[in-house]
């Protein structure tokens, strides 16, 4: 009987198998895989994100959960598991915040404290996104799907996961996707909306002096400010600068190396696999998934033109110009938009070294995109 029973098993599995759904999301778990080994976009993320996705969309995979069809669970999978007990609850985006947040110096920003204003003006694209959305999703998926412009992973999730989207798993993976393809994305339109001319300003770094005690201050201060804009934002801003606050305090050194370098790492490759969970052929190859990764992309897109637009603004009315490109650096994508900026600025003025600059921006965006997270939830929760 059993033989026959695992035989039947074996038979159903193949027929599974014919469906091509399960063909096209290996091939997307595939190229996931290629782009982390081969062109090295955010591997820790992308390496787990690809193969668990492989792993999902086996025929009757052990690695979910197995239901009948009463929908009665049959048996556990390990990696729908860890969605509920880190994903669902918004814990591994919170703890890998503290790992961002130990990895982030503001002492760029703290010196020139107008570089601020470019991470909020990165943002724009969220709330064009919305509107976009809105005609197409309801509110709360609208909402949570216009956060993807926010080029923040834990973000996107954590309000996702609070408006309660229908779209989780779309939205996940747009949200880590285009982050690693910044490289890809961002370029072409920064050289669309500037001319040669602009994209060689230079702008020479002025170190300012920056006191530990301010350093100190601005994480505690900023989780206030945060708070008192945007309340439902204070468990996304506090952790990230709980993060910063190990780094600067200067008696956890061991502690910020652990939550830089151990702690992120391990968390990013949880969330890789478990965000895989719902990348199952069923759920996600779908008209309005297609349709939520092209919103992501316009989202990314419209922010990083927000903030070169801004930037060329600034400039009709500043007897020193600012390179427009600095202000494509507002997205939350850190550390990668910065050290694109700085390399375009590198390939068109071998002397033009934007790195503090570009990098001062995109840790305000850090800081605006989070903001931005809190707003959205303020508003539609």
């Amino acid at each position: 009987m059993n033989f026959l029973k695992d035989l039947a098993f074996l038979v159903e599995g193949f027929k599974e198998l014919m469906d091509p759904r399960y063909i096209v999301m290996w091939v997307i778990g595939g190229v996931l895989i290629y782009l982390a080994i081969k062109k090295k976009m955010e591997p820790t993320l992308l390496l787990p994100l690809g193969f668990g996705t492989i792993l999902v969309n086996i025929p009757l995979s052990g690695a979910i959960d197995k239901f009948a069809a009463d929908g009665t669970l049959i048996s556990e999978g390990p990696l729908s598991t860890l969605f509920g007990a880190g994903i669902s609850n918004e814990l591994f985006p919170l703890i890998l915040f503290i790992g961002i947040g130990a990895m982030i110096d503001f002492g760029p920003v703290l010196s020139n404290p107008k570089l601020m204003i470019f991470g909020a003006a990165a943002q724009f694209g969220i709330f064009f996104t919305f509107c976009l959305a809105s005609m197409f999703f309801e509110t709360n998926d609208a909402a949570s799907i216009a956060i993807i412009g926010a080029a923040d992973g834990p973000t996107a999730i954590v309000v996702a996961q609070k408006l309660k989207s229908t779209y989780q798993g779309a939205i996940m993976v747009a949200a880590y996707s285009y982050m690693a393809l910044v490289p890809i994305i961002q370029p072409p339109v920064i050289k669309l909306l500037t001319t040669k001319k602009e994209r060689q300003i230079r702008m020479p770094y002025e170190k300012g002096d920056v006191s530990k005690t301010a350093r100190i201050l601005f994480p505690i201060i900023i989780t206030v400010l945060a708070g008192i804009v945007a309340p439902d934002s204070v468990a996304l801003v506090g952790f990230l600068m709980f993060g910063n606050l190990i780094r600067e305090c200067g008696v956890l050194d061991s502690l910020s190396d652990t939550a830089q370098n151990v702690l992120a790492n391990l968390v990013t490759i949880f969330l890789g696999l478990t965000i895989a969970a719902q990348m199952q052929a069923e759920n996600f190859l779908k008209w309005d998934t297609l349709l939520i990764l092209g919103l992501g992309l316009f989202a990314f897109i419209f922010d990083t033109a927000g903030g070169v637009l801004f930037a060329k603004l600034l400039n009709l009315f500043m007897k020193k110009k600012i390179n427009p490109m600095i202000g494509a650096a507002g997205i939350s994508a850190f550390p990668m938009s910065g050290r694109v900026v700085h390399q375009m600025g590198l390939e068109e003025d071998n002397q033009n070294f934007l790195l503090m600059h570009s990098i001062g921006v995109n840790v305000s965006g850090q800081i605006a995109s989070v903001i931005a997270g809190g707003l959205i939830l303020q508003f539609f929760l």
